[in-house]
């Protein structure tokens, strides 16, 4: 019999290790715990936990500590033993073991001696002991039941040890008190094992709502999913540096849960984003590409110089001139169509000069060449977007902070719309919806800007362009963070942490990683290197 102390001690034992287990978070070493506290609490020399995975027992930890043997968990070392069927193939009970008998049954077992046991099979033990020298005498081996009153596991104690490292049966009293273990280990592991099913079906709706997204555009496919890897790869590079003005920064678990979801759910806000604005391809593109009724125009201006010139109305000369100058006025609105990252002061007013060409339609009315909306597509400078169609996209980061902003987030996830809502706002002020400066945002949110913009530089996907090497990219992000468009410090560790070039290995073509002058590009940030 225990004394008062020793009970009062193990029971305080008890309390601190309901404690530890309600707290930890990751699934392997919450089993390792409540294996290793089970041994502790009754001082036994070995055991075995069990998780119930279908209609098997799947060995989960094990650990002997006279052999050394240890597998499972944090060892890294997955136990080889094959599990444990809890019936079998004709559908009975598989009662021969004692875990499976423990876990059919719900009930506890607690053997004195192995090897004068009767009605349970002991062979595979036996063959454990003969071939290491060992002696398994003792087993208490106690089912782990959730709320719903299910068997979810198995926890197994071998030989119990006396102050004299000698095996003794397991009392009255270990066994309620592992009991009581098994009790709340079964309820923190199933919470955990809830948790995490939650998180996960949360992800996948996210996945799901931007599966939607790039669905909708051939164009977007795979931004939402490569935004949150560079954003983590910059986060992690921030907490790994110990220089500069970030060398403060760190991320906690949570942290980095919190900023992950926030990248996943960044553009959130394109679901309602008319299909045919993010799939604009060309500057003339609505239902379909118009350069085709543009080019029909030219041939029918060439017609009517034709017919001019057989008329005697002008020579065969100037006809042959306006044929050239109308063959090359159409390349060259073909090729302004295709759209860029820059279009010329005058290319745009060769546009205006061309959309003043007169001509007549079916009806013999005079028009000009190009219609306003035409002129102004064509001489949109960058990409194909035109001011309003630039504005219904731009709309989408309104939609996400509202759309976020209406959830209601748990505590370690409050932050995610500040983030996920910050990415196109610039350090100066200059930038949207809100128009925030450096200052009044978050590092995360500042991380995942550069990170949109960096994906978007280098992406193949997109339709006007293809991906940009990393010498061009960074050549242009690095003078955005001179223009305050990003952040300067955050493109330091950018370009010193090489996060650029882990990203290109994950996600770029071989011929778009090119040489990189790191120097330089910091140079033309205005940052100065402190590594």
């Amino acid at each position: 019999m225990q004394s008062a102390d020793e009970l009062m001690q193990r029971l305080e034992m008890l309390n601190a290790i309901g404690i530890a287990l309600s707290s930890e978070r990751d699934i392997t070493r919450l089993v390792e715990l409540i294996l290793l506290a089970a041994k502790n609490l009754v001082n036994a020399d070995a055991g075995t936990l069990y998780l119930v995975e279908g209609d098997q027992l799947r060995f989960e930890i094990v650990r002997t500590d006279s052999l050394g043997i240890a597998m499972g968990g944090s060892t890294g070392k997955r136990p080889p033993m094959p599990p444990i069927a809890l019936h079998q193939p004709d559908g009975t009970p598989n009662t021969s073991t004692v875990v499976g008998c423990a876990a059919l049954l719900g009930e506890t077992i607690n053997i004195s001696d192995a090897y004068q046991a009767v009605g349970f099979d002991f062979s595979g033990t036996k063959r454990f002991d003969a071939a290491n020298g060992y002696h398994s005498k003792s087993f208490l081996t106690v089912p782990l039941r959730n709320h719903e009153n299910e068997i979810i596991g198995v926890l197994q104690l071998i030989n119990a040890l006396n102050a004299a490292r000698e095996i003794e049966d397991f009392s009255t009293e270990d066994q309620r008190l592992v009991e009581s273990l098994a009790s709340q280990a079964a309820i923190a592991l199933t919470n955990r094992q809830l948790i995490n099913q939650l998180e996960l079906l949360f992800e996948a709706l996210i996945k799901l709502i931007n599966t939607a997204i790039d669905d909708k555009s051939p164009y977007t496919g795979g931004h939402c999913e490569r935004v949150p890897v560079l954003t983590m790869l910059l986060a992690e590079a921030c907490s790994r540096i110990g220089w500069g003005p970030l060398k403060a920064f760190h991320m906690t678990e949570k942290d980095r849960y919190e900023l992950k979801i926030a990248g996943l759910l960044h553009d959130c806000g394109k679901i309602t984003t008319p299909v045919h604005v993010v799939d604009k391809s060309t500057k003339l593109e609505t239902i379909f590409d118009r350069i085709a009724l543009v080019d029909t125009r030219f041939e029918v201006l060439k017609r009517d110089a034709e017919i001019a010139m057989l008329r005697g109305k002008i020579s065969q000369e100037s006809y042959l001139s306006q044929l050239e100058q109308y063959d090359s006025d159409r390349a060259f609105l073909r090729h302004s169509n295709i759209g860029g990252e820059f279009m010329r002061p005058e290319d745009q007013e060769r546009v205006r000069r061309i959309a003043a060409y007169p001509w007549s339609d079916e009806n013999g009315q005079p028009l000009p060449f190009l219609s306003a909306e035409e002129t102004e597509n064509l001489s949109v400078a960058r990409g194909t977007l035109n001011g309003n169609e630039r504005q219904i996209i731009n709309h989408h980061i309104e939609v996400t902070i509202r759309l976020l902003e209406a959830l209601p987030w748990p505590k370690h996830l409050a932050n995610v719309p500040e983030y996920a809502g910050g990415h196109h706002e610039r350090m100066d002020g200059r930038g949207y919806p809100r128009g925030l400066t450096r200052e009044q945002m978050s590092v995360q949110a500042r991380m995942m800007g550069i990170a949109d913009i960096f994906e978007a530089l280098t992406a193949r996907d997109r339709p006007y362009k293809p991906g940009k090497t990393l010498s061009e990219s960074l050549g242009i992000l690095a003078r955005m963070a001179h223009d305050q468009h990003v952040d300067q410090d955050l493109f330091e560790v950018f370009i010193s942490g090489q996060v650029y070039l882990e990203y290109a290995r994950l996600f770029l073509e071989p011929a778009q990683i090119d040489g990189v002058d790191e120097a330089q590009l910091l140079r033309v940030a205005g940052v100065v290197a402190r590594t």
